[in-house]
């Protein structure tokens, strides 16, 4: 079975920083590439980022040069640091387990989400 479950998410002020973290069970993690997604109410899900199991980092333009995206292979986790957070980046956050392949990211397992709101 295998399980993602993320944590971190909080009320932030504009400007402000968070960790995300997403502990994963039931893969071979250290062979698992992974991402970041994200939705807000009535928008479609987005990719946020990606990190291959061999560490190539991928962003979205969106969130380049603030978020970094990371893993713990030796604690099958995966970390989203948030920099100067803006109202924007308001949304459940999502990790996911999938396959990097010819350039592309292909997601499969999902986790449950964690709330990131960005408000005064």
């Amino acid at each position: 079975q295998v399980q993602l479950v993320e944590s971190g998410g909080d009320l932030v002020q504009p400007g402000g920083s968070l960790r995300l973290s997403c502990a994963a069970s039931g893969i071979i993690f250290n062979l698992t590439s992974v991402a970041w997604y994200r939705q807000a109410p009535g928008k479609q899900r987005e990719q946020v980022a990606y990190l291959t199991r061999s560490g190539r980092a991928n962003y979205a333009d969106s969130v380049k040069g603030r978020f970094t995206i990371s893993r713990d292979n030796s604690k099958k986790t995966v970390y989203l640091q948030m920099n100067s957070v803006s109202p924007e980046d308001t949304g459940v956050y999502y990790c996911n387990a999938g396959t990097y392949s010819v350039g592309e990211y292909y997601p499969d397992h999902w986790g449950q989400g964690t709330q990131v709101t960005v408000s005064s």
